[in-house]
């Protein structure tokens, strides 16, 4: 992005770089070292509109191992929406770049990031990396928009979690981005999102498909999600495309396997089960010992287990409760399909 006519809209500052209006600058925010002395930065790219709005920051890989956001990200910045931006974007595609570069959600001192904010100039390593990760980049933001994945060998449908009736224009995003679940989610001590709820920022965080793998839906549904929030904020000019249905879930519990075994799973990420309903099968090896793995209610899989190898208790499908299960059921179908025809 070239520079354009003079503006009186002051230069963006970040990271001690001054990006003035109209220009695109990519920068690395100086964070850790590796043990051999070498600089291991975060990538940061800034685009500074020419016309006022809001700083919105978008982030993804704060877990290492969750690498969709990554990709969200790049396609984000590549897409010719962007000309003419209003406001600020602040794209980070990877935050927790020690855990990334070893395929591990945490990092190396075995602390989960995302469990670290505001940290602490003096503190472990997790305390240091995420003082410097709010002083140079998040303290900048006035919007969040934070990207996850489901655990490892876990996929989530998408959804975005946000805590609900604390503010208005967080719920306005979530309703903006268009997941066909919204799911409240109460803050977690130490995370980005209650530290930027903490502060006022609108924030939510953006969930679906799994840990070290790419999910063309996830992707997909991401991207367009961004873009219609950044419709939203006024961002970017309205577009064309049609409206996404959202539904608020009442919550979410986690239905665990009654044996040790192998998982034979029934069920699809974002099916509609009933109450009793059969939703795999756990036996062992030779399948003389087998349990079935009933629906507790009413509900969608938002979530689910892939690996077959279960102990007992462990979680297998994440079920979600709905005031309205048809209406939901409907934002589902609706949302796959739209997104299988490239309406959004």
């Amino acid at each position: 992005m070239s520079t354009g006519p003079h503006t009186s809209r002051p230069d963006f500052e970040i990271a001690g770089h001054r990006i003035s209006p109209g220009q695109r600058l990519s920068l690395d925010v100086p964070i850790v070292r590796l043990y051999t002395h070498a600089p291991l930065p975060i990538p940061v790219e800034v685009i500074h509109g020419r016309r006022p709005g809001p700083v919105l920051l978008v982030c993804g890989a704060l877990h290492g191992d969750e690498i969709n956001g990554v990709e969200i990200v790049r396609r984000l910045l590549h897409s010719s929406r962007l000309d003419g931006l209003s406001g600020t974007l602040v794209a980070v595609p990877i935050v927790n770049v020690l855990g990334f570069v070893q395929h591990s959600r945490y990092l190396p001192d075995r602390r989960d990031l995302n469990r670290c904010f505001p940290g602490r100039e003096d503190g472990s390593l997790g305390a240091r990396v995420a003082a410097l990760f709010r002083r140079e980049v998040v303290d900048r933001a006035s919007h969040i928009i934070d990207l996850h994945t489901g655990a490892l060998h876990r996929s989530n449908l998408p959804q975005v979690r946000l805590q609900l009736g604390v503010d208005d224009a967080s719920r306005q995003m979530a309703e903006a981005f268009g997941a066909p679940v919204i799911l409240n989610a109460p803050l977690r001590e130490g995370s980005l999102r209650a530290y930027a709820q903490g502060r006022g920022i609108p924030v939510l965080t953006f969930e679906a498909g799994e840990a070290l793998r790419f999910d063309e839906w996830a992707i997909s549904a991401g991207v367009r999600g961004i873009l219609r929030v950044m419709r939203k904020l006024k961002m970017i000019p309205a577009g064309r495309g049609r409206s996404a249905a959202s539904e608020v879930a009442l919550g979410a519990s986690w239905v665990r396997a009654p044996q040790d075994g192998i998982l034979r799973p029934r069920i699809r990420l974002g099916a509609r089960v009933s109450p009793g309903q059969i939703l795999g099968l756990v036996a062992s090896p030779i399948g003389d010992v087998q349990a079935e793995v009933p629906a507790p209610g009413d509900g969608i899989v938002i979530g689910i287990n892939n690996l077959p190898l279960v102990n007992r208790g462990e979680a297998l499908f994440n079920i979600a409760r709905f005031k309205e299960l048809d209406d939901a059921e409907s934002a589902v179908d609706e949302y796959q399909e739209a997104l299988e025809l490239g309406l959004r």
